[in-house]
C-alpha cells in the first residue's frame, strides 16, 4: 500500500504544510516540532476516543485508511485541509478547531492581517505541479458553518491539474490575475471581480493563467 507522506516548509508567523504525494520520505525535526506546537494529533485522538470511535470506525467515515490516521494521530505525518476537512467532518468540529491554542466562545472574531495562518500548500513530486497557498481568516471562531480562506493559485500547466472533490459548496471572488475554474468537462475564466458558487462535490480544479498567480477569497461549505 502507497501511503501519503508530507513535508513542511516554515515561515516566520506562518504554518505551511507540504504535501508529497507516495513518498516514503522521514520527517525532518521541524516539522515534528511544529506538529507537537499545534498538538494537531493529539487533538484528533482525544475527540475520537472522546466519541468512542476506533480507529476502523473513524477510516470509514473519512475514506482514509487506518495506517493513515493512526500515522497522523502519532504526528509522524501532517495532514493537508482536504484530509483535516474529512476528520473534522466525522468528530463534528471544523477545521478551525485544530489551529487554536485554546478554545473560543466569541460570537465575534477578527483575524488581522499579520495574524492570517498560512496553513497548506499542495505540492506534488514533481515540483512544476505546484497547487494552492490557503490562509485561514477565521481560525478563532471556534463553532461556524463557513471556511474562509485567502487563496494564492499558482501557474501551472492544464495537464498538471488535480481535480478534487468533497461534499458541499464554494464560493470563490477572485481579486487580482486570472483564475481558470475546470468543473467536470466544463471550463470558465475568470477575472477580477468576478465570482463563482459551486456544488463541490463534483470534480473540480483551479489553476491560474498568464504570467502571475492569481488570488482570491475563497468559502467553503461543507454539507453534512
Amino acid at each position: 500500500m502507497s501511503f501519503e507522506r508530507y513535508r513542511e516548509t516554515r515561515n516566520p508567523g506562518q504554518r505551511i504544510l507540504r504535501k508529497v504525494e507516495g513518498a516514503e520520505a522521514d520527517m525532518t525535526s521541524d516539522v515534528k516540532e511544529e506538529l507537537k506546537e499545534l498538538n494537531l494529533g493529539q487533538k484528533i485522538k482525544n475527540l475520537r476516543q472522546g466519541q468512542k470511535l476506533s480507529l476502523q470506525a473513524m477510516a470509514e467515515k473519512t475514506g482514509l485508511s487506518q495506517p493513515v490516521l493512526s500515522q497522523i494521530e502519532s504526528e509522524v505525518v501532517a495532514p493537508p485541509v482536504a484530509t483535516l476537512l474529512k476528520i473534522s467532518k466525522a468528530l463534528n468540529v471544523n477545521i478551525g478547531y485544530f489551529f487554536q491554542e485554546e478554545e473560543s466562545g466569541k460570537k465575534a472574531v477578527v483575524v488581522r492581517k499579520n495574524e492570517r495562518r498560512q496553513i497548506f500548500r499542495r505540492i506534488h513530486e514533481d515540483p512544476a505541479k505546484t497547487g494552492y497557498y490557503y490562509e485561514s481568516l477565521a481560525y478563532p471562531k471556534a463553532d461556524k458553518h463557513m471556511e474562509p480562506f485567502h487563496v494564492q493559485f499558482e501557474v501551472k500547466k492544464k495537464e498538471d491539474l488535480v481535480f478534487l472533490t468533497h461534499k458541499g459548496e464554494e464560493f470563490i471572488y477572485v481579486l487580482e490575475g486570472q483564475l481558470e475554474f475546470n468543473y467536470e468537462e466544463e471550463t470558465i475564466s475568470l477575472d477580477p471581480g468576478d465570482s463563482l458558487y459551486f456544488d463541490s462535490s463534483a470534480p473540480h480544479a483551479f489553476r491560474a493563467v498568464g504570467k502571475k498567480n492569481a488570488l482570491a477569497i475563497d468559502v467553503i461549505y461543507a454539507s453534512e
